[in-house]
């Protein structure tokens, strides 16, 4: 668990430093800022477009009397989405699109459900020895 917060938290800030260093002695500093800026605005309006999709399908859902668990599991990761698409860089922007983007959202939605499968049947195991 230290080493994921590790990276989170460290390594990945070093990359985005990196890149927005890289990117802006190519195309220059005002241009990189304005890239910066442009994302981060953008990318507020498609999660707040998104975002408000989602709370409709859970309204709608919850009308019929269905529970909503994926609806909610969206608006999770748009909420992520969100994050990184406010946080100024280039990985974390591109991961951001990633995710609001509904394909996309599906495909890392599919890989971030089996990660917990397998942590929650690891824990199973783990707490089974004892």
């Amino acid at each position: 668990m230290f080493f994921k917060l590790f990276l989170l938290f460290v390594i990945i800030p070093v990359i985005e430093l990196s890149l927005l260093i890289k990117v802006g002695s190519i195309i220059g500093t005002l241009n990189t800022i304005v890239i910066i800026m442009l994302t981060a605005v953008i990318g507020a309006y498609m999660v707040r477009m998104e975002g408000l999709g989602i709370l409709y399908r859970i309204q709608q859902n919850m009308h019929e009397g269905i529970f909503p668990a994926e609806e909610l599991i969206n608006g999770l990761m748009i909420l992520i989405a969100g994050a990184l698409l406010l946080t100024p860089g280039f990985l974390t922007d591109i991961t951001g699109f990633l995710i609001v983007f509904p394909a996309s959202r599906n495909i890392i939605k599919k890989i971030a459900k089996r990660y917990i499968r397998k942590s929650i049947s690891s824990m199973d195991v783990q707490i089974n020895k004892f």
